[in-house]
C-alpha cells in the first residue's frame, strides 16, 4: 500500500501584546494604527511575525514592543497571556498568534514605530465595550487580558507592578478600582491589605505629603502569592421585581 507523504501545513507565528497600565484613575491599553491591509487604519494591538526561525517568542514579543511603540521592556511584568489559532482569524492564511499580558505603571506616550501609523493609549472600557473597533480578534484578546489582570489582582502581587517603586496604599486602592471597575470602601481596603502579609512593607519611615494626614510610602514585598487573597466585590443582585416580573392579568 503506498501512502502520501505527510507535507506539514502552512502555518504562521506571530507575538501580540496586551501592554496595560494607569493614566490617571483609567486602566488603558496599548493600541497602534495599522499601516497594511488588512485593515489598513484599524486599531490593533502591538506584534507581528517571528523575524525568523531562531527567533524564540519572548525575543519576538519584545522586539516587537520596541518596533511598534518605542517601549523597552525591560520595565515590564510580562507573562504569556494565551494562545489565539481559529482558522480564518486573519484573511492572510492560519495564523497563530501567542498573545503577552505587560503591565507597567503610568507608562508614557508611545512613540510609533516603522510599522504603526500611530500608536497610542485608549481606555479599556472603551475596548471592552465594543466602542473601538479592533483588528483580528484583538478584542477577544484584551478581553482576556484585562480578565486575566482582574483575577491576578486577587490572588497575586500584580497591583505593585502597576505602582511606582514606592507608593501609598491609595495609590494601590487606585489600581484595584480602575482594574476591577468598581469603587471600594479605603477602610476595608486598607484592612484587607494590611491583613496580607508580606504584600507590601513600609519604606523606611518615608511619608508623601498631601492633603490632611502625611500618607505613609510602601513598596512590594517579597510574597508573590497574595494569603488571605484580596476579592473582588460581588455585584449587586438584580431585584426579584426586575428578574422576576409579575404577570399581567
Amino acid at each position: 500500500m503506498i501512502h502520501d507523504p505527510w507535507e506539514p501545513p502552512e502555518v504562521l507565528l506571530a507575538v501580540d501584546l496586551v501592554i496595560l497600565t494607569l493614566r490617571g484613575t483609567s486602566l488603558q491599553v496599548l493600541l497602534i494604527e495599522r499601516t497594511i491591509e488588512p485593515y489598513q487604519g484599524a486599531f490593533a494591538l502591538p506584534g507581528g511575525f517571528l523575524a525568523h526561525v531562531e527567533e524564540d517568542l519572548d525575543t519576538a514579543a519584545r522586539r516587537e514592543l520596541a518596533e511598534e511603540a518605542g517601549i523597552e521592556a525591560g520595565s515590564l511584568y510580562l507573562e504569556q497571556l494565551g494562545v489565539y489559532g481559529e482558522p480564518g482569524r486573519d484573511p492572510r492564511g492560519r495564523v497563530v498568534s501567542v498573545a503577552y499580558l505587560a503591565v507597567a505603571p503610568r507608562l508614557p506616550e508611545p512613540v510609533a514605530g516603522s510599522d504603526a501609523a500611530d500608536a497610542s493609549w485608549q481606555p479599556t472600557n472603551r475596548v471592552l465595550s465594543g466602542e473601538l473597533v479592533l483588528a483580528f480578534d484583538h478584542r477577544r484578546i484584551i478581553t482576556d487580558g484585562v480578565e486575566r489582570a482582574r483575577v491576578k489582582l486577587e490572588n497575586s502581587a500584580l497591583a505593585t507592578a502597576f505602582c511606582d517603586p514606592a507608593f501609598t496604599i491609595g495609590d494601590l486602592q487606585e489600581v484595584y478600582e480602575a482594574v476591577w471597575g468598581t469603587p471600594l470602601d479605603p477602610r476595608n481596603f486598607y484592612r484587607k491589605v494590611q491583613k496580607t502579609s508580606g504584600f507590601i512593607v513600609p519604606v523606611g519611615g518615608e511619608q508623601r505629603t498631601t492633603v490632611g494626614r502625611p500618607a505613609r510610602l510602601f513598596r512590594a514585598g517579597l510574597s508573590s502569592v497574595l494569603s488571605p487573597p484580596i476579592t473582588r466585590p460581588v455585584a449587586p443582585a438584580a431585584d426579584a421585581a426586575d428578574t422576576h416580573p409579575e404577570k399581567e392579568g
